[in-house]
């Protein structure tokens, strides 16, 4: 396990497990704790010997979501203070992620919490975990996602029922929403999350990316971008080694090695 402290990074395999790493202020972020969550996205992105990742929190809850003291005011000076080249951990600026995540929460899950779960591609929930996204409480508005991405995943007047009012809510309604696909019992969900990105390792990793690539397309840029670039994609696949592997296994009844090539 490496890192400087506030966030940390462990390899299993082909999963890197990304963890929050500041229990006792019950994970609130710092511009710090910013910065090296956006590095630990990026060496993801770049290491081609990494297919997935898992986002966790260390200790009781997964975030207080920022430490406003902190960083409000350099946000006033500079805006979301992330390192330049680095891959955005909410996908609002930069270069777009394109490998799966999948990120595991328990306690409190608030603000910035919640867009890192809507920035994501699976979500985990222990029962015992915490909504709010409660910007408006304190003047201003959620700027993290929450106001493009919540509409989109659980509806209108479900994500303006959380946005406009603060409300807690908690994790049956998390999933009833589609704010996270499973709740499992506290303790369990960081196994099931990284079980979950294990199971996506054993696919083709180019494929898993196209996939993300195509759907993040027609959410972003709206249907027809997406379609116009379905057949271009597939012919690009069909030209790697990880699709004449596929055909190979089919072919064999065995099942796939992907080497990402």
């Amino acid at each position: 396990m490496s890192g400087t402290g506030l966030i940390t990074t462990e390899r299993r395999g082909r999963v890197l497990l990304i963890g929050f790493n500041r229990a006792d202020k019950r994970n609130a972020f710092t511009s710090t704790m910013l910065a090296e969550l956006a590095t630990a996205y990026t060496e993801l992105e770049r290491d081609p010997e990494l297919w997935a990742g898992v986002v966790f929190a260390h200790g009781e809850h997964f975030t207080a979501g920022l430490d406003l003291a902190e960083v409000a005011p350099k946000i006033v000076d500079a805006g979301f203070p992330l390192p330049e080249g680095s891959t955005d951990p909410w996908g609002t600026q930069g270069q777009p992620r394109t490998k799966p995540v999948v990120v595991a929460v328990q306690g409190w899950v608030l603000t910035l919490g919640i867009e890192l779960l809507l920035a994501s591609d699976i979500r985990i929930a222990a029962e015992d975990s915490r909504f709010a996204q409660i910007e408006i409480k304190r003047g201003i508005y959620p700027f993290g996602g929450a106001t493009i991405r919540f509409p989109q995943v659980a509806g209108w007047g479900n994500a303006m029922r959380w946005l406009l009012t603060g409300d807690e809510f908690d994790a049956a309604e998390a999933l009833r929403i589609g704010l996270v696909q499973e709740v499992v019992a506290p303790g369990e969900q960081l196994n099931r999350a990284i079980e979950l990105a294990e199971r996506i390792c054993e696919q083709a990793p180019l494929g898993v990316q196209a996939t993300i690539t195509s759907a993040r397309t027609a959410a972003t840029e709206g249907e027809a971008a997406a379609i116009a670039n379905l057949v271009p994609g597939l012919m690009k696949l069909m030209g790697t080694d990880d699709a004449k592997e596929g055909v190979m296994s089919f072919v064999e009844r065995r099942k796939a090695n992907f080497t990402g090539r």
